[in-house]
This record gives structure tokens, sequence and C-alpha cells, in this order.
């Protein structure tokens, strides 16, 4: 079966199922996913304030925000500028992806990526 996240439809009916105090399995039945895929997303995103403790809980609104931080740290083009400009000036001057991820240590650049992350970046929103 493939790997599908959840969408926030899931995360909101979790925290609104946590609110009225359902079971986790009888949660997991009813959006249609394992239990213990349900226990991993409150553990990950289980909100904790120690100045106000009544604040502490699962927020699907916060769990949506974190999960899609994670998702940009992964991304290396997106994140750091300079590297995305030097990629981006290579492209444009007709380098290949696996040209311009075999020549950036010898153009001083202190991170590497991959030929497939230059694809992914490419066929992205944020590099078209």
């Amino acid at each position: 079966m493939a790997h599908t996240e959840l969408d926030l439809r899931e995360l909101r009916a979790i925290e609104d199922m946590l609110n009225a105090n359902v079971p986790v399995s009888k949660i997991a039945t009813e959006i249609g996913r394992h239990r213990s895929t349900v226990y991993r997303e409150i553990k990950r995103n289980f909100y904790t304030d120690d100045l106000i403790p009544d604040l502490n809980g699962y927020y699907g609104m916060v769990a949506q925000r974190e999960a899609s931080n994670r998702r940009a740290r992964r991304r290396k083009l997106v994140r750091l500028e300079g590297l995305r400009r030097h990629v981006v000036d290579r492209l444009k001057a007709g380098w290949t992806p696996e040209q311009i991820a075999g020549r950036l240590g010898y153009d001083g650049q202190p991170i590497r990526v991959s030929h497939e992350t230059i694809y992914a970046y490419v066929y992205s929103l944020e590099g078209q």
C-alpha cells in the first residue's frame, strides 16, 4: 500500500475526537487509518506549553504547520538561496542536473545536492 500523509481533514477529526475523549482505536477506525498511525501522529505533534499547561493538547492546525515545516527542511534548494541561485544559473547556461551536481564541490559550494534533488526542484512548484 502506498504511503499517504494525513490531510488537514483527518488531523482536525483527530483533534475533535481527542477533545471528545474518543479512544484512539475508535478514532483510527473513523478516519480509516491504522491505530499506530494515529498514535504516532498524536505523539509527534502533541503541543506542550510549560507556561500555560491548560493549552497542552493536540491541535490539527499546529500539526499541519509542523508537518509543512518538516517537509521544507528537507528541501535544500528551497531553503538555501545561494545554492539555488548557483543551480538555476547553471541550468540557464544549459548545464544538465548531472553536470551541476558533479561540479558543486569544485565550484566552491559548501553544500552538495544530487541530480535527483535538482530534478525534483525543477519540476516542483517552487522551481517553475
